[in-house]
């Protein structure tokens, strides 16, 4: 979806997660918001604090959780992002628990796994949107110029296969 510009400065979506994010089966490189009934205009796109603690508990980020304090949107947007982007390269959540208490209480120390198998820019991308200083995280603008963006997925090998390509057998085929 491209929103035009005016729209996008104004605009903190507060509750970005998977649910709401549809994959084109023909499309498979490209994410479809799928509703918009949580997010907040801003009234000046150069202040974007808010106060409500709304979202789904998984993707909560850890400036929420802090009691009457306020927080920026963007960044908590970007957080939400980085836990979307974890599941979905990993198949589960960075934090998770059964309780919400102990899921608020691994969230607020931002303490979580990346698995090797991951690219070293996927791994780079990940740790920079799930940074407990919301200051510390990523702009929208940056991952859209990230690296692990801007590269062409068929020109790489996977992570383990890129260590030891030496050991890779080509493809060929043969006339019998």
């Amino acid at each position: 979806m491209r929103l035009p510009r005016a729209f996008r400065e104004t605009l903190t979506l507060r509750a970005i997660v998977q649910c709401n994010l549809g994959l084109p089966r023909h499309l498979q490189t490209t994410l479809k918001l799928e509703s918009l009934e949580d997010a907040v205009v801003l009234d000046d796109p150069k202040e974007d604090l808010l106060q409500d603690k709304r979202g789904c508990p998984a993707y909560v980020s850890p400036e929420i959780l802090r009691a009457h304090r306020t927080y920026s949107g963007r960044a908590a947007d970007m957080w939400s992002l980085g836990v979307i982007l974890y599941t979905m390269l990993v198949g589960r959540y960075p934090f998770n628990d059964s309780e919400h208490a102990s899921l608020f209480a691994k969230i607020s120390r931002g303490y979580f796994v990346v698995p090797e198998c991951l690219s070293s820019r996927g791994k780079c991308l990940i740790r920079s949107l799930l940074r407990r200083e919301a200051c510390e995280r990523l702009s929208a603008a940056d991952v859209l110029r990230h690296p692990w963006l801007a590269r062409d997925p068929r020109n790489e090998l996977p992570p383990r296969a890129a260590a030891s390509h030496d050991r890779l057998v080509p493809d060929i085929q043969m006339d019998i």
